[in-house]
């Protein structure tokens, strides 16, 4: 054999033989010679794990998946089924769900516009059940003035609604279901531990989309909207829509912190929840009271800035300034003034407007409050007897299970009128729709059941055409309770035909 040849062979042995014993170094290395990566202790309230590096034995890197913050896809599967659909329908002075821009104010969900609110009406909110009895949580401006209420369930079945209690003050109202089997309750979280930034999520049913899901951060906490109510808003960037009101707003570890009640008028991703605590504190006096009664005064208040304290020789930040009281009222029988500051309430200091209107509030109607009074700068002691805080809207009309009470069968629940020129000309009616048009919509009839708007075109009853609003007065006239139709009808808005079929009541 050639020396040359062998010399190759011996150098290609040798450089073998190196990297055999390389690799095999890099897998008997000891391990302590690799870093571990562990999961540090984070508070309750903490979403994204936060990680610690040690020099201890590690077998091997945490999984890509552990690093991940938590997802809302669990808790999204977990609470959908207590989140509920809520139909709320009112004869007249009931509410429509529409936001009303309202420059200084946010909008509630469903304020409706002046032209609108002695008609029919029919909205749809959110809910959540908190108890496997029936019991669920929503706004009180869903409800307010309904006449019938339907709760639809995750599965689709709808049930009538009884309102148990409402709280006009904090946007609050308990209805109840009587379902034939439990149904799953949303666990209830501390509002008070939340975070500004903490992970939130955003159940509802936006624009009849049902259980939506929103993500977004908690931005602001205790946020104040209206001066005169108790209230203190969760602020949060979560997309929140019409129909989102009452909806539950959840955390991270699928507990529900807030109740989602209103939206800004002036931009967009900016939502306002009621926070949980609030309605806990309420919800004993709602299921036994139906109501909430709360300590009244009878003052209106002012921040106390630096220059209103240099002007009047007072502390800025410190108490609670007077600058109305209400004639007659237990302030007023108490002898407090306008300019006099109330420094502290049987005892306890008084840090701010906020605080005292709370304290107040918190107290039982017809208990007595003593008032430290700063008053030209000398200390006053005065003794009110409070009374009850008013309701900051009109009272509820009770809900009604159904009409026909006089032994009549329900009827179709459609006012009509002819086809006229100036409709055509306004909705570009193709020459072929020629019917009757739905001039009003009773929301507690068949017709409103299936949702039938105003301005639809009626163009055939069971496939017999319609020629005028006197035809159709007559073929409604001979229904009897549990007939069933079907209307072919013209949507000009959407500019398309459709299908609507009614079933009349039982008697």
């Amino acid at each position: 054999m050639p020396r040359r040849f062998v010399g190759a062979l011996v150098g290609l042995t040798a450089a073998v033989a190196f990297l055999v014993g390389l690799v095999s170094a890099r897998v008997t290395a000891p391990p302590a010679m690799a870093p571990r990566v562990t999961e540090a202790a984070t508070s309750p309230a903490a979403t994204w794990p936060v990680l610690a590096v040690s020099a201890e034995a590690s077998p091997a890197p945490a999984p890509a998946a552990a690093l991940s913050p938590a997802s809302f896809a669990d808790v999204a599967e977990r609470l959908n089924p207590s989140v509920v659909n809520i139909d709320a329908s009112s004869a007249g002075g009931g509410r429509l769900f529409r936001a009303l821009p309202l420059p200084e104010h946010p909008d509630l969900f469903d304020r409706p516009s002046g032209r609108e609110r002695d008609e029919s009406r029919r909205g749809a909110g959110t809910g959540f059940i908190i108890d496997p009895a029936g019991f669920i949580l929503t706004n009180h401006h869903v409800i307010e003035g309904a006449e019938r209420i339907m709760v639809r369930l995750v599965g689709g079945r709808s049930l009538p609604a009884r309102l148990v209690g409402a709280d006009p003050d904090t946007d609050i109202a308990l209805i109840k279901v009587t379902p034939e089997a439990p149904l799953v309750a949303a666990p209830l979280g501390d509002s008070s531990g939340l975070r500004v930034g903490e992970w939130v999520c955003a159940i509802g049913n936006p624009l009849a989309y049902e259980h939506t899901v929103t993500v977004g951060v908690v931005s602001f906490i205790g946020r104040k909207l209206y001066d005169a109510s108790p209230d203190r808003y969760i602020q949060t960037d979560a997309a929140i829509n019409l129909g989102n009101s009452g909806g539950p707003l959840i955390n991270s570890r699928g507990q529900v912190i807030g109740i989602n009640a209103a939206i800004s008028s002036r931009a967009n991703n900016i939502g306002f929840a009621v926070p949980i605590n609030q309605a806990r504190a309420i919800l004993p006096q709602l299921r036994t009271q139906g109501r909430v009664a709360r300590g009244y005064l009878g003052v209106g208040l002012k921040d106390i800035d630096d220059a209103l304290a240099r002007s009047l020789g007072v502390q800025p930040g410190e108490g609670a300034m007077v600058q109305d009281v209400t004639p007659g009222g237990p302030a007023w029988r108490a002898g407090l003034r306008a300019y006099d500051v109330v420094v502290a309430l049987d005892g306890q200091r008084v840090s701010g407007n906020d605080a005292f209107q709370s304290a107040i509030a918190a107290r039982v109607p017809g208990t007595v409050a003593t008032l430290q009074v700063t008053r030209d700068g000398r200390r006053v002691s005065l003794v009110s007897k409070l009374a009850e805080r008013p309701a900051r809207t009109r009272s509820l009309a009770s809900p009604r299970s159904g009409r026909g009470g006089d032994g009549r069968p329900p009827s179709l629940g459609l006012l009509v009128r002819d086809v006229d020129e100036d409709f055509v000309l306004r909705y570009r009616l193709p020459d072929e729709v020629r019917g009757v048009i739905v001039s009003a919509v009773d929301p507690l009839s068949p017709a409103g059941e299936a949702e039938f708007e105003r301005n639809l075109v009626l163009l055939e009853w069971n496939r017999q055409p319609l020629r005028n609003a006197e035809h159709f007065r007559r073929l409604a006239g001979q229904l009897r309770p549990g007939d069933a139709i079907t209307l072919f009808v013209y949507n000009p808005e959407l500019r398309q035909h459709q299908l609507r079929a009614l079933r009349m009541g039982e008697r």
